[in-house]
């Protein structure tokens, strides 16, 4: 089958494109229309919604690295130009000016509110953040030794048992409640999850507090002493949750997608997306960059590390350098660069020798021909990973941190997946490789 590129479009299609593609399946001679839809940004895509019932075939796209499963007004990538935007705003603009609460209006409305929006929804976010008291109790049915995201993955679910009224994923208001609890709710489930893990007693939001200085406050405080938020950790903490608050249709955003195409309740839809996150090739890339720095060892075993790096023999491979995405840099890791050594400085923690180790590397990387002609800068896996080792998190904390920011981006794509009228339960198809049609055996026969 041939694919032609055409510039007029026929007249049985309902697209307000110029082009089309004309495919001719050479075994029949059949020819077949499919219009070229384009975005406001990004490449041009082929309409093939009709593609089986037209011409009885299916696409074969295994990850569907080439596949756009929807559209979408919420977030913009170029991975080769090193652009990420959200609703046209980018997102050093956003880092750098914004707070999370900003951010989260933005995903969730379509632009950034104005002084009466943002006193309304802060209102109501830091309204939401109490849990249900007998939420408390579900926690003790966990090992102290559970997973903090196993722990996230049940109590978030578990949210659709406590809150009946913000259900009906059909009733506009309730889904604008639901949205606000999980935004609000986020930081008090993970400081207790946090807590929960250490034997510490949980500590109850403050509405005094800003989003993030609540859930440093949550996590880090206990009742016998008073505890003052830094504001460097505070801002740096902000700009994680924004740099890590939506992108694009990655795999626990389609899979949010996904549960909620069925029609399941939005509590349900962000527990399936952080049992996603949690897989170690996409929530846990922070991780493993500190699980190499303690690999590495020390500053002076660097020199033989960096030649094994640049070995493609060799399996060993430096993490938190380059991005499946970004082909040319990715433009978070700037901002999280400057963020980093604020928190270093702010938190007198430089001479940790894994962070010392993280900063040679860093330095390697910039001035390297190596790095620098194949394009394996930092990333912002790289820097939070240390952000967080400084500010006292332990590892198993940080892909629920990742949880907790991406909820709004979660929730913003859900919303707007609800509110498609095109949209339909997702079906992907298969390529079945399987046995042929065989007559069946009785037993005493196999």
């Amino acid at each position: 089958m041939t694919a032609i590129p055409k510039k007029n479009t026929p007249a049985n299609t309902n697209t307000t494109d110029k082009h089309y593609v004309t495919l001719i399946d050479h075994q029949t001679g059949r020819q077949f229309d499919f219009p070229i839809l384009s975005g406001t940004q990004g490449p041009d895509v082929i309409d093939v919604r009709r593609l089986y019932a037209d011409t009885g075939y299916f696409t074969f796209d295994p990850g569907f690295t080439s596949t756009a499963s929807c559209d979408s007004t919420i977030t913009f990538i170029d991975g080769d130009e090193g652009i990420l935007s959200h609703r046209g705003y980018a997102i050093e603009d956003l880092a750098e000016h914004s707070d999370f609460m900003d951010v989260s209006y933005l995903l969730l409305n379509g632009d950034l509110p104005n002084p009466a929006q943002k006193k309304d929804f802060l209102h109501s976010i830091t309204h939401h953040t109490m849990v249900h008291e007998q939420i408390h109790n579900f926690f003790k049915g966990f090992r102290r030794d559970a997973h903090p995201m196993a722990v996230m993955c049940g109590v978030v679910g578990a949210l659709s048992a406590f809150y009946h009224d913000s259900l009906d994923i059909h009733d506009p208001k309730q889904r604008v409640i639901a949205s606000h609890r999980l935004i609000a709710k986020m930081p008090t489930l993970a400081a207790m999850a946090y807590k929960y893990s250490i034997g510490q007693p949980f500590v109850y939001p403050r509405n005094d507090l800003s989003y993030a200085e609540n859930f440093l406050h949550m996590t880090f405080s206990v009742p016998c002493e008073p505890y003052t938020v830094n504001p460097v950790t505070a801002r740096a903490m902000d700009r994680i949750f924004i740099l890590h608050a939506d992108h694009e249709q990655n795999a626990s955003t389609s899979t949010v997608r996904l549960a909620g195409s069925t029609g399941a309740n939005p509590f349900a839809c962000i527990a399936a997306g952080i049992a996603s996150l949690w897989g170690p090739a996409h929530g846990g890339a922070n991780e493993a960059v500190l699980k190499m720095l303690d690999h590495i060892g020390s500053v002076k075993n660097i020199p033989e590390f960096i030649k094994r790096a640049k070995d493609k023999d060799d399996p060993f491979r430096l993490m938190g350098f380059g991005h499946r995405v970004y082909k040319n840099f990715d433009p978070r890791a700037t901002v999280m660069r400057k963020t980093c050594h604020e928190v270093l400085d702010a938190l007198g923690v430089g001479n940790n020798e894994q962070l010392k180790l993280a900063m040679e590397l860093e330095r390697i990387a910039l001035e390297d021909p190596y790095f620098i002609e194949k394009k394996l800068y930092p990333n912002v896996d790289f820097y939070s990973g240390i952000i967080l080792k400084a500010m006292g998190f332990p590892v198993t904390m940080f892909t629920v941190l990742f949880a907790l920011a991406r909820t709004v981006g979660w929730i913003g794509q859900w919303k707007e997946m609800i509110e498609d009228p095109a949209q339909r339960i997702s079906r992907p198809r298969q390529r079945y490789i399987g046995e042929p049609p065989r007559a069946y055996k009785p037993l005493h026969r196999r």
